[in-house]
């Protein structure tokens, strides 16, 4: 008996270990996406790529928490997943106050960049999902990391969609339309993690007494 929890202990120790190597992998790669698509956006006055970059940011700020809570206990992971849930939430909402404000201003954005930006995002995006997939049914925390990578590669497939609408019509139109569609993305997605992550909760709560 000794034996065999020593063993899975050592399992347990090895996975932690593979899950906290990859998560410094794809951090490392949103904070350096986050960068190059926010300045593209800002330069291109596109409201999808500025959509995208948010996204960048909130997965970078989302993967520093996972990796923190990788070692720790259930609980850990299921506030992580929380804070990953809201997160979503806000950059939803905040997306959708962008889309608004460039309705009213009517700025046109610079269709080539922003399709060349969003192809390079959508190849960065491919390669964090690849790590992830063995682990997105781990628990609820690598769970939760996976439907935000899920989500980045559907955005940037929207933003390079977007790009190439706006080059043929020359119309704001279809980048104001993906900025809303990634908007809602995010904020269905931020419902469906908390409830994982509210369940998760429930499901320990018994074991600490409550």
């Amino acid at each position: 008996m000794k034996h065999c929890c020593e063993d899975k202990e050592e399992a347990l120790a090895a996975l932690r270990a593979s899950q906290a190597r990859i998560l410094t992998i794809i951090l490392a790669i949103n904070a350096v996406m986050f960068l190059v698509e926010a300045t593209a956006g800002w330069l291109t006055g596109s409201t999808a790529l500025l959509a995208d970059s948010l996204d960048m940011l909130g997965d970078a700020s989302v993967y520093g928490f996972s990796l923190y809570v990788v070692h720790r206990g259930a609980r850990w992971r299921a506030r992580a997943a929380t804070a990953k849930g809201v997160i979503m939430a806000v950059f939803g909402v905040a997306v959708l106050v962008e889309a608004g404000v460039k309705l009213l201003i009517g700025t046109v954005p610079d269709a080539g960049p922003m399709g060349a930006i969003a192809l390079v995002a959508l190849l960065a995006n491919t390669a964090c999902l690849s790590l992830l997939w063995r682990h997105r049914r781990d628990d609820v925390n690598m769970r939760s990391t996976w439907i935000c990578s899920r989500n980045d590669i559907l955005a940037n497939v929207g933003v390079i969609g977007a790009a190439v609408a706006v080059a043929a019509t020359g119309s704001l139109l279809p980048d104001v339309l993906v900025g809303t569609a990634i908007a809602v993305l995010f904020l269905l997605s931020a419902r469906g993690v908390l409830g994982d992550a509210a369940q998760a909760r429930r499901d320990l709560a018994p074991a600490s007494g409550r």
